[in-house]
């Protein structure tokens, strides 16, 4: 799938799962659904040269050429959907106790939601390198200076991995076999949908957006905020 398509059904299952999510208060939830979303993303950290890898420049290109060499080429480890939570948020929880490895981790989802996203987002800053960083470790600053340690991490991180393996394994392209894949190498996929299709440009993308939207509206006091300007509006129609 397309990279907001991913960004898009991340923030959509962070804000579906808030109510489950070990997070408490509006900072800690918002950063939830923001991780979600931008985690839905680090599977395609499995390559150079890709949009994703150019993010910061060489700090996240070098990172995945061993990434990718690792997990066998672009669409295998990173995209099984057993091995790939497991590493991805065994390297999580090294970093939740800390504070600067948690900034760490908690920008690079930003910066990925950010980058996704970009279609969204008046102007260009949040892909260029400069502008992407300081947007990225900014709001990851300004979260954590606000909010309790976050030890969710690596749930947030499996939470994101597994809907990104969901929605390549809708794909022609498909998912590796988990596991089995090392021993024979073997896809699956789901459906015979196409990645960039009109069908997800226009019909899954807003979906997911809609689905963000009404995740967060139910599962957060955003609606204490809402529903009265909307009574207001009505009565005053």
């Amino acid at each position: 799938m397309l990279g907001h398509t991913h960004a898009l059904s991340g923030l959509a299952v962070g804000a579906a799962t808030l109510p489950w999510a070990p997070v408490h208060g509006p900072v800690a939830q918002g950063a939830w659904v923001a991780a979600v979303g931008g985690f839905a993303m680090l599977p395609d950290l499995d390559h150079q040269g890709s949009t994703v890898s150019d993010m910061w420049g060489p700090v996240t290109d070098v990172p995945a050429g061993g990434i990718g060499a690792i997990s066998g080429g672009h669409r295998w480890g990173t995209h099984d959907a057993v091995l790939a939570p497991l590493a991805f948020g065994a390297l999580a929880v090294l970093a939740s106790n800390a504070f600067w490895s948690s900034l760490l981790v908690l920008a690079l989802a930003i910066g990925l939601a950010l980058h996704a996203l970009n279609f969204v987002i008046p102007g260009r800053a949040e892909t260029t390198i400069l502008g992407n960083l300081v947007l990225s470790w900014g709001g990851a600053w300004l979260l954590l200076a606000h909010m309790p340690s976050p030890g969710w991490l690596p749930f947030a991180v499996a939470a994101g991995v597994l809907t990104h393996i969901l929605g390549d394994a809708l794909t022609t392209a498909g998912v590796p076999v988990p596991i089995l894949w090392l021993a024979r190498r073997a896809r699956i996929a789901i459906s015979p949908l196409r990645t960039g299709t009109t069908l997800e440009k226009a019909v899954l993308v807003p979906a997911f957006g809609i689905a963000a939207f009404f995740f967060a509206y139910a599962n957060t006091g955003l609606h204490t905020a809402v529903d009265p300007i909307v009574d207001r509006l009505l009565s005053s129609g």
